[in-house]
């Protein structure tokens, strides 16, 4: 599985960005997808994940109530809207796929329940 990560960019405080993934390759195989960031000095975190079918979806506390996590008809691109942004959320941001269908917070917001990884969208929130 290949991911493609797209719609990072500069935005000021309080805006908003959509972020995309687009995965090709094995898609086949049903995967919960998820969202990590990592910040220049910091560790890779979690963000927010979808189960396979869209129903479950988990975010890191920092982030809920301004993110949004979803998929598309087709199950093989994630979004994630992104508002209310704060320069906090600079970082590069990471799509990833799961070997899980779904599975609980404890199980998906871990990155190493991830099996593929995208190359990463660089988004920069200014003040």
């Amino acid at each position: 599985v290949q991911l493609q990560a797209s719609g990072g960019g500069l935005v000021q405080a309080g805006g908003s960005l959509r972020l995309s993934c687009a995965a090709s390759g094995r898609t086949e195989s049903s995967n919960a997808m998820g969202w990590f960031r990592q910040a220049p000095g910091k560790e890779r975190e979690f963000v927010a994940t979808i189960s396979w079918s869209g129903i479950t979806t988990y975010y890191e506390d920092s982030v809920k109530g301004r993110f949004t996590i979803s998929r598309g008809n087709d199950k093989n691109t994630v979004f994630l809207q992104m508002g209310s942004l704060k320069p906090e959320d600079t970082a590069v941001y990471y799509c990833a796929a799961s070997a899980y269908v779904s599975g609980g917070y404890d199980l998906l917001s871990r990155a190493r329940s991830y099996d593929y990884w995208g190359q990463g969208t660089q988004v920069t929130v200014s003040s």
